[in-house]
């Protein structure tokens, strides 16, 4: 059996990858709607309503379930796999977003310090009276931190539902 065959005819693998496509479209489709663009990162980005990690890892499990039983060990590998994942996703992915969020700001904030205390000292170096004028980000392009890196409980909660009704709703083969 060549591997294509072997990964095509995986039933735990295919109901998995479905999952995780549903959630990602859904994801897009949701950045869509709000922004009247198409961003495409959010096809395979991490973060954002629904959680495709939860999908994958409860399509999986239920997928087990179907194919081996839910006494079997590999179902019980596949749960506590997919309670570490969601875990994984509210609590360490998340807090690291929330950090990055802040750790931008602050640069935008310090940007915008420093060239007000530039233009305040130019003045005063002049002999100017210094008037105080409201600048913005200088305007050139830096890599911001990502911020879309973990999930509220709410994502992941529906993340984990829609992984559960796809690998419920698709027949074992």
């Amino acid at each position: 059996m060549n591997p294509l065959e072997v990964i095509t005819s995986n039933y735990v693998l295919n109901v998995g990858f479905l999952a995780w496509f549903a959630a990602q479209f859904i994801k897009t489709f949701l950045c869509y709607i709000s922004t009247k663009k198409i961003n495409w990162e959010r096809m395979v980005g991490s973060g954002g309503m629904p959680s495709s990690h939860s999908s994958l890892v409860c399509a999986i499990a239920v997928g087990m379930a179907k194919k081996v039983g839910y006494a079997a060990p590999e179902f019980a590998l596949s749960v506590a796999l997919a309670g570490i994942v969601m875990y994984d996703a509210m609590g360490v992915r998340r807090a690291a977003g929330e950090q990055a969020k802040v750790l931008n700001k602050m640069v935008i904030d310090f940007k915008e310090l420093f060239q007000a205390l530039k233009e305040e000292f130019d003045a005063l170096a002049r002999g100017e009276e210094f008037l105080e004028e409201e600048t913005g980000p200088d305007g050139k392009k830096r890599k911001a931190l990502k911020e879309f890196l973990g999930h509220t409980p709410l994502e992941v909660l529906c993340g984990a539902i829609l992984g559960i009704l796809i690998a419920v709703l698709v027949p074992a083969f």
